[in-house]
């Protein structure tokens, strides 16, 4: 009759339960006297040995003392093979122990590590440095260094991309861009891009264009464009380190008091340009309003706060500032207030 692996280790428990009651009734005695009693084969002997030595249950009794911690884990070897039985009481409370002591010293090197982790991300991470108000500047020329710096501003996005192109994508993979496009309006990101009106024409950045926009990329065509900028969040700006050689390399810049001024910039080229094909903007009326800046306007003319204005608009605050801001700039209102009446007298509330 075949033998299970369960069945095997049920007939190796029960032989090492039936051993340790031998043991238990002889006191202190000889192990190969007791397994040679119960008929037990060498290489049985040998694996109860260890067993039962590593569970704390028998304890060598020889001349020379051993601690538990010397038989702990069975490599200890006695002069001669008389061994004394442990209550299993005992047994299981300094097993336990055993572990507690094993938990504490992973539990050390995880507070451990985890400082090391924290001083470093107060230094170096993105999520210190969106806090802080800290200007940072790294000049990068390798082109894959480049690409990678993209791939963690899309990783940390949590609002904004804006970008322009002066000569399409350049060396920028269409797929690449494509699966930012899906990951960043995934995650709620408003997407906006910039291209030059001649450079839209061409057949494959045309049809890179239309698929942008059926992601939900809003584009805007403009005669003339600066240079190449993507901006994320108000704190991130990727730009040439020379506009007349984008090749060259690019700076990041890091810290909203120095991403501000890019993104002033950007605002400027982008209220200036024009919308891409009839689809870009799908719910947008002939003034160029969405429905939910509309609904955002028609509040903040007749006095609502921000903090309502976002709770009936189903948006976070940030969202709502963000909003009225650019809504302020395109009125050309220095406050929220002015925005409000201009609004209404243009008639973009009618």
């Amino acid at each position: 009759m075949a033998t299970t692996d369960d069945g095997k280790e049920g007939l190796a428990a029960e032989a090492l339960l039936t051993l340790y009651q031998e043991l238990r009734r002889r006191g202190v005695s000889s192990f190969r006297e007791a397994c040679s009693a119960l008929r037990m084969a060498p290489e049985e002997y040998e694996r109860c040995r260890v067993e039962l030595t590593s569970l704390g249950l028998i304890v060598p009794t020889t001349e020379t003392h051993a601690t538990i911690a010397d038989v702990r884990d069975a490599s200890w070897k006695p002069d001669t093979d008389t061994v004394a039985t442990v209550d299993p009481e005992i047994a299981l409370l300094r097993l336990l122990e055993r572990e507690r002591e094993r938990l504490r010293d992973h539990l050390a090197e995880a507070d451990k590590a985890y400082s090391t982790l924290e001083t470093l991300a107060e230094t170096f991470l993105r999520a210190g440095a969106l806090a802080r108000s800290e200007i940072a500047v790294e000049a990068i020329t390798d082109y894959r260094r480049i690409q990678q710096a993209l791939e963690d501003i899309t990783d940390v996005m949590q609002e904004s991309s804006a970008s322009m192109h002066p000569g399409g994508p350049n060396r920028q993979i269409p797929e690449r861009m494509l699966d930012r496009d899906r990951r960043q309006i995934g995650n709620g990101v408003r997407v906006r891009a910039i291209y030059r009106s001649q450079d839209a024409v061409r057949p494959e950045l045309a049809e890179l264009l239309s698929r942008r926009v059926a992601l939900g990329v809003e584009i805007r065509l403009a005669p003339v464009i600066p240079m190449n900028m993507i901006i994320a969040d108000q704190q991130f700006a990727l730009v040439p380190i020379r506009p007349e050689e984008p090749r060259e390399g690019a700076i990041l810049a890091r810290g909203s008091v120095l991403v501000r001024s890019y993104l002033g910039l950007y605002e400027h080229c982008w209220h200036t340009a024009t919308p891409y094909g009839d689809d870009a903007a799908p719910e947008r009326g002939g003034d160029g309003l969405s429905e939910q800046q509309r609904a955002a306007l028609q509040m903040l003319a007749s006095g609502m706060k921000d903090e309502k204005i976002a709770r009936n608009l189903g948006v976070s605050l940030r969202t709502v500032s963000r909003m009225l801001s650019e809504l302020m700039q395109e009125l050309g209102a220095s406050s929220r207030f002015e925005a409000g009446v201009r609004a209404v007298r243009l008639g973009w509330l009618d």
